[in-house]
């Protein structure tokens, strides 16, 4: 799934993923957006906990998504449904 994502290249996708505590997450997202960042950096590395960081539209912020626990993915026309694991081309 994270090919997927980082193919996007910065367009708007929307992702459907379980949360920590078992709720479920849909986010309308993007990655590559550089604008709030402080070059602080992180105090881990989200990739050794297979998550991904991207900008939530929603929120105006970045948030982490869990790639272990995505149920759907969308862009454009390619819809990835994981429940049914099945690919979808509109």
């Amino acid at each position: 799934m994270k090919q997927e994502i980082l193919e996007t290249k910065g367009k708007y996708f929307s992702v459907v993923f379980t949360k920590k505590d078992n709720s479920i997450r849909r986010m309308t997202a993007r990655i590559g957006v550089k604008k709030g960042v402080t070059g602080k950096g992180m105090k881990f590395n989200p990739a050794d906990h297979n998550m991904m960081v991207v900008w939530d539209a929603g929120v105006q912020d970045f948030r982490m998504v869990n790639l272990s626990t995505i149920i759907s993915f969308e862009c454009g026309a390619k819809v990835i449904n994981n429940r049914q694991s099945e690919t979808t081309l509109i």
